[in-house]
């Protein structure tokens, strides 16, 4: 086969530049960096110092200018790189030890800055940026050790101050800006904690400090789950992280426990509910809003225990954890109801409906208020000893036992200050009766309603329909030794029944003929008044 002739074309062979040319070339990229720089268009600028390195590697000031403009761009790293070379290609280049130093201090590490910073001041005393920055990594390393000093103590509040304080000189430290955020978590504001370790995560997805503070504000928001979830990602990009690994260990545990106690409750075995609420309440005392919900709940077994006084310090201690808590005042204002606390108890009421006006909490309210109404009367069963639920013949017994109690014959020969005291509480028998053992009344008075509308006065001698109707009642008689003038029970009697309509007015007791039997008490009304002993003029 024939050879076939063809023609290939040539590549062009690069030219090759003199050095002079280079380091020209290289000026001219610099001198185009400059002027955007001055424009503040950094992203053009380290676009032609970049170039100008790549032309002539060995000029510091190249370095040294793209150490200017990644600063500028908040990349302190990559400019302490360029810094450090500057530094290396040209010992005596002051603007490369000054732009090494700043990038330490930048990042957070004010003893190596301040060691830049001290080189600059041998080599030129008199330098004023040198002095100035050295005192501010001085001011550094000062609120670094503040923080540390005051996060032993717990004072997180002035952590928090002493880190923005260091941030205002090293604003790329991501290690104080973490500490930032633990101490936010800690102090319970979570979202801006959140959002402090998410700006973190953006630049470094597997920054294990900033995922264990992400964890952090969900355990503490009691969001148990995803908590550990977060603290194990920081574990696996931080093996060796404690705080990570003791959090993950209390999350799981304070789950645990808290399940443990609500199970024993579901159970009806409040006795064990009550130590595993307890026992949970050890473990971390961070956890605020967990602790809050756990001190309620053991409030809540402390009720169902009878144990009332230990339940309203638990919720109160839920309160002050967490004062948006409403399941802890109803459970407080409830223990508060059970104890007679009614002023109390209105308080938390009145909280937790300017908080949510709902009709269920609206009648709580009610309630509460009408019961401290109630419990500013006289309370009629506590004058006779009786319960709210007495039946009619205990009221009735009790009557007759308390008007024993304090007849003014009893205490004859006591002093006028006890005479004028037994006869105070011996009216306040008569009263009680006299409202407790009539239906109507007992229950306008249960009910809160005041005994003095309609006619209804437990005091009083102007007679009502319902007075009227007890005339012909067989009486109730109680004996009582008396000295009084002699009358016939039965001529009291009819003299009460001949003028019903009128005002009898009663000075001495009713004594019958046989000294050896005793003064006669009704147990029935006259006049809309109890009158427990018979007395005429």
């Amino acid at each position: 086969m024939a050879a076939v002739d063809c023609d290939v074309p040539m590549e062009p062979e690069p030219q090759i530049m003199s050095e002079e040319e280079m380091e020209r070339q290289a000026e001219g990229f610099k001198e185009q960096g400059n002027a955007f720089y001055i424009k503040k268009d950094y992203s053009e600028a380290l676009n032609y110092y970049t170039k100008a390195i790549d032309t002539c590697p060995t000029n510091a000031s190249y370095y040294g200018n793209r150490a200017a403009t990644l600063m500028m761009l908040s990349r302190y790293r990559e400019a302490l790189e360029d810094s450090q070379q500057a530094v290396r290609l040209d010992d005596c280049f002051m603007k490369g030890r000054l732009r090494e130093g700043k990038c330490h201090l930048s990042l957070g590490n004010a003893m190596a800055a301040s060691r830049c910073f001290q080189k600059v001041l041998e080599l030129e005393p008199d330098n004023s940026q040198a002095q100035q920055e050295d005192k501010n990594a001085d001011a550094v390393l000062k609120y670094e050790k503040m923080a540390e000093y005051d996060f032993e103590k717990r004072d997180f509040r002035k952590v928090v101050y002493c880190m923005d304080r260091a941030l205002e000189f090293a604003p790329a430290c991501h290690r104080f800006i973490i500490l930032k955020a633990e101490c936010l978590a800690l102090l319970g504001r979570y979202q801006e904690a959140q959002s402090v370790a998410s700006d973190i995560l953006r630049m470094d997805s597997t920054n294990g400090d900033a995922l264990y503070v992400r964890g952090l504000c969900l355990y503490y928001e009691d969001c148990i789950d995803k908590a550990v979830q977060f603290f194990v990602q920081a574990l696996r990009m931080a093996p060796d992280h404690e705080k990570a690994r003791l959090a993950c260990r209390n999350a799981k545990a304070l789950k645990a426990k808290k399940e443990e106690g609500n199970k024993a409750f579901k159970d009806g075995n409040y006795e064990a509910a009550y130590e595993l609420y307890s026992e949970a309440l050890t473990i971390d005392p961070n956890n605020i809003k967990t602790n809050a919900k756990l001190y309620c709940n053991r409030g809540t077994v402390g009720s169902k225990l009878k144990k009332l006084e230990q339940a309203i310090e638990d919720c109160t201690s839920a309160i002050k954890l967490d004062e948006t808590y409403i399941r802890a005042y109803l459970r407080r204002a409830q223990c508060y109801m059970d104890t007679e606390q009614y002023e109390e108890a209105v308080r938390d009421y009145e909280k937790v409906y300017q908080t949510e006006k709902t009709n269920e909490h609206k009648h709580l309210l009610k309630t509460a208020q009408l019961e401290l109404k109630k419990s500013k009367r006289k309370d009629y069963y506590k004058v006779l000893g009786v319960g709210k639920n007495a039946t009619d013949d205990e009221i009735k017994k009790a009557y007759r036992k308390r008007a024993l109690m304090h007849h003014p014959d009893r205490h004859s020969a006591a002093t006028p200050e006890v005479q004028k005291e037994e006869e105070k509480k011996f009216k306040e028998v008569g009263e009680a009766f006299t409202v407790l053992s009539d239906p109507k009344k007992k229950s306008r008075y249960d009910s809160g309603h005041d005994l003095e509308d309609d006619g209804m006065s437990a005091g009083g001698l102007h007679p009502s329909p319902c007075s009227k109707q007890v005339w012909g009642k067989k009486l109730d008689i109680i004996l009582m030794p008396t000295t009084s003038s002699r009358h016939s029970l039965e001529d009291l009697g009819d003299s009460a029944l001949k003028h019903p309509d009128q005002e009898i007015s009663f000075s001495s007791l009713v004594k019958v003929e046989d000294p050896s039997v005793y003064a006669v008490a009704p147990s029935w009304t006259l006049f809309g008044c109890l009158l427990p002993l018979f007395q005429c003029s």
